[in-house]
């Protein structure tokens, strides 16, 4: 395998590379040099990535800006662009999240900030329990009738919504789902349990994010435990946490192993994700050029069955160490839907 090669993603017939640049870091949440994040951009293409991934919350917008800009000048017939919405973008509780208003609302931006009429993937975000998923497939469904969008994926979709959201394109006629973008990596693999077989099941291409565990599989993870970074998300990376301990005793034993391969930690966590059956291509997030030059490598890894017998020695299948890295929560298990009210019937 190499960036040469191309799979098919989910049933809908296009063919990406098995590693996509995703551009949250382009921006000022990490890379405000628009002309340095342009190059990163087109140094990706360059190297043969096929898919390019942003969406309209990173740094509110700057993300699409600097890919559009990117793509300029003849690069965008050749680039498979997806994009997302559902976050908020503002004060206004009306812009975010699924609703037919929004979703209208966000696709006109994105085509505008991206400088393109058309968006490859367009992805709900997250799931908006608050709205009827056909009100949000049915928007969807009309932009693709209108020619804005030409296929609708979601990101961080429950197993069982997956399903839902099959059965609503059936039942009401709307477009299908063709992918899904899920958490996934050596130290986050609770997808295997459900997420990957559904999609498999029902053609849906996996596009895993974080396949390096939000830095910890970088080789530099105490380092950015130790960061700003880490400060910021204490329930992610504060060492003093037990989980996070093991999760830290986990990726010391990752790394012998990848030495004992002759490959970097790096290399064998992105190998190990693009080497799963469902997943289409693994999103890698660089923040500079030797950031990106350090990922691009992976496709041509191959491991051989002894290395991932003993990745699942260290982190068994559909185990994720921190449950805060699961990046799936599931309202039936609050408190409020567990627990008739006081005094209630029963």
């Amino acid at each position: 395998m190499s960036l040469s090669d191309h799979r098919i993603r989910g049933r809908s017939g296009l063919r990406v590379t098995p590693l996509t640049l995703g551009t949250m870091m382009l921006g000022a949440a990490g890379n405000p040099d628009h002309d340095d994040a342009i190059r990163i951009v087109h140094q990706a293409l360059d190297a043969g990535v096929n898919v390019v991934d942003t969406a309209d919350v990173y740094s509110r917008g700057e993300s699409e800006t600097i890919v559009g800009k990117a793509l300029a000048g003849g690069r965008r017939e050749r680039v498979i662009l997806a994009t997302k919405a559902y976050r908020p973008m503002s004060e206004d509780p009306n812009h975010q999240g699924g609703s037919r208003r929004w979703i209208v609302q966000a696709v006109e931006a994105s085509l505008r900030r991206l400088r393109t009429d058309w968006i490859d993937l367009f992805q709900i975000h997250r799931l908006d329990r608050h709205t009827d998923l056909d009100e949000t497939l049915g928007a969807l469904s009309d932009l693709v009738a209108a020619g804005k969008i030409r296929s609708i994926g979601s990101s961080t979709f429950p197993a069982e919504w997956l399903v839902e959201a099959q059965w609503v394109a059936e039942r009401r006629g709307r477009e299908r789902l063709v992918s899904e973008q899920p958490p996934y990596s050596l130290l986050a693999r609770e997808v295997e349990k459900d997420v990957l077989p559904t999609a498999r099941r029902h053609g849906i291409g996996i596009l895993p994010y974080s396949p390096l565990g939000g830095g910890w599989l970088t080789g530099r993870g105490r380092a950015i435990a130790e960061s700003r970074r880490g400060a910021r998300f204490p329930h992610l990376y504060d060492l003093s946490l037990p989980v996070n301990q093991r999760k830290y005793a986990a990726v010391e034993r990752l790394q012998a192993l990848a030495d004992e391969a002759g490959i970097s930690l790096i290399h064998l966590a992105l190998a190990f994700v693009i080497r799963h059956p469902a997943v289409t291509s693994a999103i890698i997030g660089p923040r500079t050029s030797a950031q990106l030059e350090s990922q691009l490598g992976a496709a041509d890894v191959a491991l051989s069955d002894d290395v991932l017998d003993r990745i699942d020695e260290i982190v068994p299948p559909g185990t994720t160490i921190n449950p805060a890295d699961r990046g799936y929560d599931n309202p039936a298990l609050s408190p409020a839907a567990r627990r008739r009210p006081a005094g209630g019937e029963r």
